[in-house]
């Protein structure tokens, strides 16, 4: 990413437009490239020779943004997309912040991994991108634990707590299509970043822009003493981590519940493997032709497994063909994970999100109060979801007398709030969010698909013993505790003004500052809006939750029990739409219920989207 110099400086001067100058004109007149990679440096002369303004202005206008959820982009030339010169930007910036931050940051160090993800045309991977972020630290004389091969993201925030860093850093762009990569960033805590370190670092980045001239030169990782490599111990000690729980070991030997795992050309194979092995069982069969780490995602038109069905195919193949019951589904960073059950029917059941959060949690609880038979200690446990997931949690907690809590969506929030409970001496038992995203083992503070597909192994094996499948369990759950019927999609919307209006629009519905109170033939019950902080359950009216004027979400409590949450996406250009219909426990006909959610859906669409005046485009269209 090959960055003029000129258009690098211009961007922090005047109204942060490089454009407004000439040097788009003839760049390399300006002076000498920043940049070193000649693949790069090869494919911006080609645009300057065919006079490509457009596609300049896309590589050189706007830097990316630093957030909470770090950088993610496509990877290429140019300052808006991830390459040798932007990661070692970023990971200058990031180096300073954190100086300032730990002032024992010499002693303790970070950690870096990366997951499988190469670019040919522009000479980028996750590999390359590790290697150059570890010489920049080690150029300051600040020590690194490298990973020698490819992990699975929840390892950084692993290896972060359990070496006591400072930070750690992974490069993944998780399931994003296969020419994306991105840099997710830890704090010291062994959660992912909030705010204000976001802001702290991106001021950082932008004040460290000039190459150090050390930071090019991959090779002083070569026998540096501050280089360590922390597979080996960190593999050995997260699976004996994993052991402790691992509670039905004996059902595990003797299960015959056949499994099929794919790691949709991830990186997940070999660790999901080792977890199956921890716990005593046979190895699930993988799909073979998913099973080996490729970047160019060959069998799958987007490697997500949360998209269902499409990249199942060859799971369900596989799975049919060895009498499979279950499939286990890490997407490519192995942080998420997806289940399908095979149905009486022949059919195949893909759980969601939520579904499966249902499932885990009722499992998890199960397991502790089996070996805690004393009541007091649930005054000490908790489980926490996303705001936008189901309230399943809320009501088996509110049955069963343990505490559970909300957070802003993503596991940023979970993480943290986690980490909070844990330092005062709680038992945070699980988070989860419906986005298959599953935290089941809080010595990892985010997501873990390696932990929760053994852990669904187990499940399913014990309840194989009762004579029951997943489907029931989930049945079962939802009878003692109430129907909980989710569903969730989004439209897609380039025009970020447009999105701003009709989120205005909702909060200006029937004159200024008036919400909307009915949608359709639906009575709207409450009201919190998280962008402005307005909350009209609180007796003050404010939110409790954190707010973010930088990004939408508004969500509608109805009088039938229903909960519709609109937000943004933070990494794509879609307004999210989460709904749920919560039945109290015995007063449940799950085919009305799914017909009321239906014409809560259309009525959402229709008064609250209104698609065809806003412009915008349905999934999968």
């Amino acid at each position: 990413m090959d960055l003029i110099p000129g258009l690098g400086r211009s961007s922090r001067e005047g109204n942060g437009n490089p454009l407004q100058y000439s040097c788009l004109e003839n760049p390399i007149d300006r002076g000498a490239w920043w940049a070193t990679n000649p693949l790069t440096l090869e494919s911006v002369k080609q645009l300057i020779a065919a006079g490509n303004t457009e596609e300049l202005q896309k590589c050189f206008s706007a830097r990316m943004e630093f957030g909470t959820a770090g950088l993610r982009a496509a990877m290429g030339a140019g300052i808006s997309h991830m390459n040798d010169l932007t990661i070692i930007q970023t990971t200058q910036g990031f180096c300073r912040y954190l100086e300032k931050q730990f002032s024992d940051l010499k002693q303790r160090g970070v950690v870096i991994s990366f997951d499988a993800r190469a670019h040919p045309a522009s000479g980028g991977s996750s590999r390359r991108f590790a290697r150059l972020a570890a010489t920049t630290f080690i150029s300051q004389g600040i020590p690194v634990y490298l990973f020698s091969d490819i992990t699975p993201t929840p390892f950084v925030p692993y290896t972060v707590s359990h070496l006591n860093l400072c930070a750690g850093i992974m490069i993944t762009a998780s399931h994003n299509p296969k020419q994306d990569n991105g840099y997710k960033v830890y704090w010291d805590n062994g959660a992912q970043i909030i705010s204000p370190h976001d802001k702290g670092i991106s001021q950082a980045i932008e004040e460290n822009l000039e190459p150090w001239p050390q930071a090019w030169d991959d090779s002083v990782l070569n026998g540096s003493l501050l280089l360590h490599d922390p597979s080996a111990s960190i593999n050995k000690d997260y699976f004996e981590d994993l052991k402790k729980y691992c509670f039905h070991r004996a059902v595990n030997k003797e299960t015959k519940v056949k499994f099929v795992h794919t790691s949709v050309h991830g990186v997940g194979h070999s660790f999901v493997q080792s977890a199956f092995k921890a716990f005593d069982f046979i190895p699930p069969e993988a799909v073979p032709e998913q099973k080996d780490p490729d970047p160019e995602f060959p069998t799958v038109k987007y490697p997500n497994p949360e998209e269902g069905e499409g990249v199942l195919t060859l799971s369900f193949a596989l799975a049919d063909k060895t009498k499979a019951k279950i499939i286990l589904a890490n997407d490519p960073d192995a942080d998420r994970l997806a289940v399908a059950e095979k149905q009486e029917s022949g059919e195949w059941k893909v759980f969601s999100g939520n579904e499966l959060g249902a499932l885990l949690g009722w499992w998890l609880f199960t397991s502790w109060k089996e070996k805690n038979q004393d009541h007091s200690a649930l005054q000490n446990l908790y489980m926490l979801s996303s705001t936008v997931s189901s309230k399943i949690l809320r009501a088996i907690a509110l049955k069963e007398g343990f505490h559970f809590e909300e957070t802003l969506t993503g596991f940023k929030w979970m993480g943290n709030r986690a980490k909070q409970l844990i330092d005062q001496g709680k038992n945070v038992l699980f988070a989860f969010e419906e986005a298959i995203g599953y935290m089941c083992c809080p010595f990892v503070l985010d997501k873990d698909g390696v932990s929760a597909a053994v852990i669904t192994a187990e499940l399913a094996s014990f309840l194989a013993t009762k004579n029951l499948s997943l489907s029931q369990q989930l049945k079962a759950i939802y009878v003692e505790y109430g129907y909980h019927i989710t569903r969730a999609s989004y439209f897609v919307c380039h025009d970020q003004e447009t999105t701003k209006q009709l989120f205005e629009n909702l909060r200006n519905y029937d004159g200024k500052s008036n919400y909307p109170k009915t949608c359709g033939r639906f009575e709207i019950s409450h009201i919190r809006d998280l962008t402005t902080g307005y909350d009209d359950n609180e007796p003050d009216k404010k939110a409790i939750l954190p707010t973010s004027k930088s990004s939408q979400m508004i969500t509608f409590s109805f009088a039938n029990g229903g909960v519709a949450t609109m937000r943004t996406s933070g990494t794509e250009p879609k307004i999210k739409y989460y709904l749920e219909l919560c039945a109290p426990p015995g007063n449940s006909d799950p085919e009305q219920l799914k017909k009321e959610l239906d014409e809560l859906v259309s009525a959402i669409e229709e008064h609250f989207f209104q698609p065809q005046k806003y412009n915008l485009q349905p999934k999968g269209e």
